[in-house]
């Protein structure tokens, strides 16, 4: 009696591994669908508004709008790249692009948490999980970017580092989340044809759902088994935090996917905001790689200055603020406190930040 039961346990727990891994496979599936959605939306767009700047403030919120729009700062910084090496951009107009950038790409993580909106404890741990990236972001472009605007602190450092890898070539790094995802995105998109507003629906409603799922069965399954994994291996000190945040960013090549992951884990409460935070500055450095290997494809020195400059950017910013990390943390605990008072208020926050006020600063300034 006892091993049929030790059997059927056993059972259950495959069951709900395999539950797990089909609910991250459909969350994967979305975030990817999502962002192919707002490229046909705004890829075009983004390249004509990258291409034709000069102004660097215009240039930071250029860099906010387009990374929004397209979900993707590997984009973004791999087409800032490009253009710098073809001659398109100057370094200085394309290093405040690429600060941009950086705020815009935590905008996918933050909708994510949007998913747990109807549960108020789980909505406030995973919104703060979400906007803890976005306010590191912000006070490290609020301390840099009037740096980088008079003395150029950026393009020194990284023309210095550039020099040494200017007639290197490049290499294509393997991306295991495209791999799988890719062909059921594409199947999706030719069935559907090109009509972006329907991909977006679909995504959010494949993203939602799959959230709820995962958390669902992270509660039964990894509260239990796998808390202790996380807690005591994974995220046990800041810098293993970070390390995991890195390596898993270098091999997704997406700081979107590997941020929104720990979402729904946030909600769930198997991890802390003081453990996510050092997580997600780790997923900063390692998007920065995907740009640094499109610079040496082009063989082009500004091209690798400003590829180095997207990562001295993120080293400095978390040299300035690791150590007053209860900043960024209590900024992000308390909108999503004031966020619980009415559901509209987070909805307003992504809207205004990532899409009115640049917009507003583009048309005033440009």
């Amino acid at each position: 009696m006892e091993i049929n039961s030790n059997y059927k346990k056993r059972a259950l727990i495959i069951f709900q591994i395999l539950q797990l891994v089909l609910y991250l496979y459909l969350f994967l599936f979305s975030i990817n669908l999502m962002g192919a959605s707002f490229k046909l939306f705004g890829k075009e767009f983004a390249e004509m508004l990258i291409s034709n700047t000069s102004n660097p403030l215009v240039g930071l919120f250029i860099g906010i709008l387009a990374t929004s729009l397209i979900q993707s700062s590997s984009s973004t910084t791999s087409m800032v790249v490009g253009m710098v090496g073809g001659g398109v951009l100057t370094v200085s107009n394309a290093i405040p692009i690429i600060m941009g950038a950086n705020i815009g790409t935590s905008v996918t993580n933050t909708i994510v948490s949007m998913a747990h909106l109807n549960r108020s404890n789980e909505f406030r741990r995973s919104f703060a999980a979400s906007t803890v990236h976005d306010f590191f972001n912000l006070l490290a472009v609020l301390v840099l970017f009037p740096i980088q605007y008079f003395t150029n602190t950026l393009g020194i450092v990284a023309s210095y580092f550039a020099q040494s890898f200017q007639n290197v070539g490049g290499m294509t790094m393997f991306n295991p989340v495209k791999t799988i995802t890719k062909p059921a995105v594409n199947l999706l998109m030719l069935w559907v044809g090109d009509h972006p507003w329907l991909l977006l629906i679909i995504s959010l409603v494949i993203l939602f759902f799959a959230l709820k799922q995962m958390v669902t069965v992270l509660r039964v399954l990894v509260i239990k088994r796998a808390e202790v994994w996380f807690d005591k291996i994974l995220f046990k000190n800041a810098f293993r935090a970070f390390m995991v945040g890195l390596i898993m960013t270098m091999l997704a090549q997406s700081s979107s996917i590997t941020t929104s992951l720990v979402v729904p884990m946030a909600g769930a409460g198997i991890l802390t905001l003081i453990q996510i935070f050092p997580y997600t500055l780790g997923a900063n450095v390692g998007t920065t790689i995907t740009a640094i290997l499109a610079s040496l494809v082009t063989g082009n020195l500004n091209a690798v200055i400003v590829a180095f400059a997207h990562l001295f950017f993120n080293i400095m910013g978390i040299i300035i603020w690791m150590p007053f990390s209860k900043v960024p943390i209590f900024l992000a605990t308390t909108l999503a406190e004031f966020s619980l008072k009415n559901k509209l208020y987070p909805f307003l926050y992504i809207v205004i930040v990532f899409f009115v006020i640049p917009l507003a600063v583009i048309l005033l300034f440009r």
